[in-house]
């Protein structure tokens, strides 16, 4: 019989509990990265979604849309290669990404290491472009202002009772590649309906990257938060 390896995953701890302790960390660097961008009044956004719902696609839509207007750029997670973040930059915006090495979500201690890569005194809004997720990335405040959920018409409308934490912490649900609606066994009526039954809270909005569909609107919502953190 071959006996099994004693080796545990990289970075794992045996003990009850460590989940809780680990959440604690988190959120005291999460309060320390809110008191930063609170001095400097940047909109901090993170950015959700399962992969390939279309979250560096909208990224660069939205450096499109607004680069002319307001001052932005992005920060982006992912398990490895630079490629999202080499698409952003091809806008015109600053992009820096975050290799995480296989971790499957961004925690707040990475994104306070290349805080000061961002030049936040002249910055109006910084996206945080999560790892592709909707279990991990639900745990972890990364110290942002809100958080905005990608789910993608391609998904299926019966993903927020499946991950009802990501929906009961997301304050902005898209409802990405509205295009392919007429194609798909998926209706808006029935997610925003499972959706705003994990959270009553929640707003939504209808978008297509490829048709424009939603895209005014979102960078409304935008351009309104930002306005509302610096006081206007």
């Amino acid at each position: 019989m071959i006996e099994k390896s004693p080796k545990t995953a990289r970075g794992s701890v045996q003990c009850e509990n460590t989940n809780i302790h680990l959440l604690k960390a988190n959120d005291f660097v999460a309060d320390i990265i809110r008191k930063e961008i609170a001095k400097t009044k940047t909109l901090l956004i993170n950015v959700t979604s399962s992969p390939g719902s279309g979250k560096t696609t909208l990224m660069q839509k939205t450096a499109e849309k607004l680069k002319d207007k307001i001052n932005m750029a992005v920060m982006v997670g992912d398990l490895e290669t630079e490629r999202d973040a080499e698409r952003i930059r091809e806008t015109g915006i600053h992009a820096l990404q975050i290799v995480t090495g296989g971790i499957c979500h961004l925690e707040a201690q990475m994104v306070h290491q290349v805080l000061d890569k961002f030049d936040l005194e002249n910055l109006d809004l910084l996206f945080i472009e999560n790892v592709g997720n909707l279990v991990c990335p639900a745990s972890f405040d990364l110290g942002e202002d809100y958080r905005v959920t990608l789910l993608a018409t391609t998904e299926g409308d019966d993903k927020p009772k499946k991950y009802p934490k990501m929906f009961l912490t997301t304050d902005l649900m898209l409802v990405s590649k509205s295009d392919l609606l007429p194609y798909l066994p998926f209706t808006l009526e029935a997610v925003t309906k499972d959706a705003r039954e994990v959270n009553h809270e929640l707003e939504v909005i209808q978008i297509s990257s490829l048709t424009d569909e939603g895209i005014d609107e979102w960078c409304d919502w935008l351009v309104e938060k930002i306005n509302d953190k610096k006081g206007f």
